[in-house]
């Protein structure tokens, strides 16, 4: 364990996942009883969904970082950045899966992670310890790099589950806001989603993302195709499948993971021929 060079305190993989854990364990305990009573008041858009929800999770996941690392800087959905000149930038989801919340569908997730300031000019986006909590089903998952993924304690893999060929996969697909504001983004996603479907024999196009990477860390999802993912879900979830084992191509916006080469080579086929 060293010391963060802004004076913020012990930090270190293993001390930052713990900081996570308790992080998104805070903002989940909140939604889960705001969930169990009904939810709160929402705003719709044609393409999003603001709850009151998001901002006090938010709220309750910041206020844990910011104890443990004052000096920290923080990207939050809701919020934005705030400054800091601490050795890590955190990418924080308070509430992934929004409309499944308001709507009321269990399904939804708060992620926290760390990641290296490799260049203060320049992208943050190396993530070194992740967790994701699932609140209605209490389970949590933490990734460190180098050391693992953890489910509700125990180590997984993405082996764990059952070895299918790509036909009988189960695959995540996940879109960010310049696919869904329209244009030759999306075009190019519907073809990619049309060849990774005739591949594998269920596409789940997931509006929770976090949620699906944690079953791919413990082997109940087979793979996953990202197209220009959002940072807040895609740093949690790209952390989980690599220290899970999962394998992975990536070029520009589009990466795919799978749970073994085959499955992986299949998906990575399908979508790169299909632009």
């Amino acid at each position: 364990m060293t010391d963060d060079p802004a004076g913020a305190g012990p930090t270190g993989a293993a001390a930052l996942a713990d900081v996570a854990v308790r992080a998104v364990e805070s903002g989940g305990e909140y939604l889960h009883e705001s969930f169990r009573t009904g939810g709160t008041p929402a705003e719709y858009t044609a393409s999003d969904v603001k709850a009151e929800a998001d901002r006090e999770a938010e709220r309750r996941v910041l206020d844990v970082i910011t104890d443990a690392y004052p000096d920290h800087r923080i990207a939050a959905e809701e919020s934005g950045e705030h400054d800091g000149d601490g050795a890590y930038r955190w990418v924080v989801d308070a509430l992934d899966g929004t409309n499944n919340f308001t709507v009321g569908i269990p399904t939804f997730g708060v992620a926290a992670t760390a990641c290296d300031r490799r260049d203060p000019a320049g992208p943050e986006d190396d993530p070194v310890a992740t967790a994701v909590h699932v609140p209605v089903l209490d389970d949590t998952y933490v990734a460190e790099r180098g050391g693992g993924v953890r489910y509700d304690g125990r180590s997984v893999e993405v082996t764990d589950g059952t070895s299918l060929t790509p036909e009988k996969a189960t695959v995540g697909m996940i879109i960010g806001p310049r696919v869904v504001s329209g244009g030759d983004e999306r075009r190019e996603w519907e073809a990619i989603s049309d060849a990774v479907e005739s591949v594998c024999k269920r596409a789940i196009q997931t509006w929770a993302p976090v949620v699906y990477w944690g079953l791919l860390a413990r082997g109940e999802l087979d793979g996953f195709v990202c197209y220009y993912p959002a940072e807040r879900e895609q740093v949690a979830g790209e952390l989980l499948a690599r220290e899970a084992g999962a394998v992975e191509r990536a070029d520009g916006p589009l990466t795919v993971f799978g749970a073994d080469e085959a499955l992986c080579d299949a998906l990575w086929d399908a979508a790169t021929d299909a632009i």
